[in-house]
């Protein structure tokens, strides 16, 4: 496992501080339960930067990191669904639950492939709804330009995660060092874009 560096400490202490501000800044102009998933995936995100900070990367070899930090494009990508898509806010928030629950079962109680597949798949549908749905709207006009700024950033999390993934099935996109050197960036060009995209709103 890769050691932990100076300037890794220091762009993912950039991102507990960015994810902080937006909790005690708050998010206005939506809906309370999205507010309410906005404000838990940030506080799950400030949790897990400092996580890194504290214990380097070696804490995602523990299960349950890897189930919270699964619950970050599942709760973000519920928000989207309660604020643009009502109508099917009550599955997708069903389905949302089964698919925590999926996570934190297969994690513990089936076979690391088992557990991984699940994870990629949970990962995967929900990474893509926060990459898409802010483009489309935005392309819509059903938000101002710069929301698609969430989208980018939910493509970047979709591809870091995606990334950790494959290294977990043994079938690396890139190299396990190559991974946790652009992890910490990867997670600072994220958060930087949902700040940003969400202040845009």
């Amino acid at each position: 496992m890769k050691k932990i560096s100076i300037l890794d400490r220091i762009l993912l202490l950039i991102v507990g501080v960015l994810a902080a501000y937006k909790i005690v800044v708050g998010i206005e102009g939506f809906g309370t339960l999205t507010i309410v998933c906005y404000t838990i995936a940030f506080g799950v995100l400030m949790f897990a930067a400092f996580l890194f900070i504290i214990f380097g990367f070696d804490i995602l070899d523990s299960k349950l990191v890897v189930i919270v930090a699964a619950a970050i494009p599942l709760i973000l990508s519920l928000a989207l669904i309660a604020e643009y898509l009502p109508s099917i806010r009550t599955v997708y928030m069903a389905l949302a639950a089964v698919g925590l629950v999926a996570l934190a079962i297969t994690r513990y109680a089936a076979p690391d492939t088992v557990a991984t597949v699940v994870l990629a798949t949970v990962h995967g549908i929900a990474g893509l709804l926060i990459f898409s749905l802010p483009i489309i709207f935005a392309v819509q006009g059903k938000t101002p330009p710069g929301f698609a700024l969430v989208g980018v950033g939910g493509g970047v999390m979709g591809i870091g995660g995606l990334s950790l993934v494959f290294l977990k099935l043994g079938k690396p996109i890139l190299s396990r060092e190559t991974i946790f050197t652009v992890l910490p960036g990867i997670l600072l060009f994220m958060t930087v874009a949902f700040v940003a995209g969400l202040a845009m709103r």
